[in-house]
């Protein structure tokens, strides 16, 4: 099975194995644990911020920035397809009582004129407005590279109007790659920033918040709250650390492998590529109604050997990974082309 599902289905390699089986580890809460320090540290030097702090997700994350930008009551801006307000169960309402402002997004991107006039007035009837959250590389838009341009003037913006900013970078360091613009770059607008290990990166376990030393002191207590503490968590974090140094220039070999599939998609009569362009490791694909459901497409393709999510009705996603092949891209590429030629009745789950 070509497993195009997501990009965390990637395994460790052998050398992050032996990587983690030599870990050094502490107790990671009552104490220090030197992987995690390591780790941390590395990570807020390549992010450009003062500290970082270890976590076992991105949703934990990116909850827990949400939570220290914003007082329980007040809201926060984000758009209508983002990770945090389409795939964390809300919990930015559950766990800490916080509402958010959606604004619809083009392909992922937002423009600076959506969200002027959003910051309520301050008034006795309205919720209080503290942060806007961006996504950058958009997941559910086929990881589409938010511009820099834009980031930095809503950004700018949002500060010059009291409003904090954090952004959801799980793959940062793809954006990083596509644009050749450093990670510190990317993230210098931000007040803090989510970024994630076990997606293109390949680690098994892990992601990073990164802010000033203030703001990484206050998600200390943050995720011993949300039971996010952990012990040698060394063992993880090795993982981690193996991967920041050694696979996220190679993810430059998954941005092709997406063109590749990508071109052969786009010949495909009753399939388009959502935004027409492929900006790093994720294809969303639409089918049209003549041909069948998006579940019937994704059906009759894992039945041909390929295994991806539907995500819409008609629109279905790929993302290319470190554990996928050139060879096993090119046979995903005939298998396109066989089932995109087949009948809906065949077609049919």
């Amino acid at each position: 099975m070509i497993d195009l599902r997501s990009d965390t289905v990637t395994r460790p390699t052998p050398e992050m194995r032996q990587a983690i089986a030599t870990a050094e580890v502490g107790d990671a809460l009552i104490d220090v644990d030197p992987t995690v320090d390591r780790l941390e540290k590395t990570t807020a030097e390549i992010l450009g911020k003062e500290a970082a702090i270890f976590m076992p997700s991105g949703s934990m994350t990116n909850q827990i920035a949400i939570r220290i930008h914003c007082d329980r009551g007040t809201e926060f801006i984000c758009d209508d397809n983002s990770h945090v307000y389409n795939y964390e169960q809300a919990a930015f309402a559950q766990l800490s009582g916080i509402v958010t402002r959606t604004v619809p997004s083009h392909h992922g991107v937002i423009e600076l004129e959506q969200v002027r006039g959003l910051i309520r007035p301050i008034n006795l009837h309205f919720v209080r407005t503290t942060l806007i959250c961006l996504e950058n590389t958009h997941n559910r838009t086929g990881g589409r590279i938010f511009p820099q341009e834009k980031i930095v003037a809503i950004c700018d913006w949002a500060h010059q109007n009291g409003l904090a900013t954090h952004v959801d970078g799980a793959r940062l360091w793809n954006a990083a790659v596509a644009t050749g613009v450093s990670e510190a770059e990317l993230a210098a607008p931000f007040d803090s920033v989510s970024v994630c290990f076990s997606k293109g990166l390949g680690a098994p376990v892990g992601s990073i918040l990164a802010g000033s030393r203030e703001f990484i002191q206050e998600a200390h207590r943050a995720r011993k709250l949300f039971g996010g503490a952990m012990r040698q968590s060394g063992i993880l974090a090795a993982g981690a650390l193996y991967a920041l140094h050694h696979h996220r220039d190679r993810l430059a070999e998954d941005h092709h492998h997406a063109r590749i599939l990508g071109e052969a998609i786009r010949q495909c009569e009753p399939l388009s590529i959502l935004g027409d362009d492929i900006h790093t490791n994720i294809i969303a694909v639409s089918v049209d109604p003549s041909w069948g459901t998006a579940a019937q497409f994704v059906a009759t393709l894992k039945q041909n050997g390929i295994d991806c999510f539907a995500f819409g009705p008609q629109s279905f996603r790929l993302v290319t990974h470190l554990d996928i092949s050139i060879d096993q891209i090119r046979e995903a590429c005939e298998i396109f082309r066989r089932v995109a030629e087949q009948s809906p009745v065949v077609g049919a789950a």
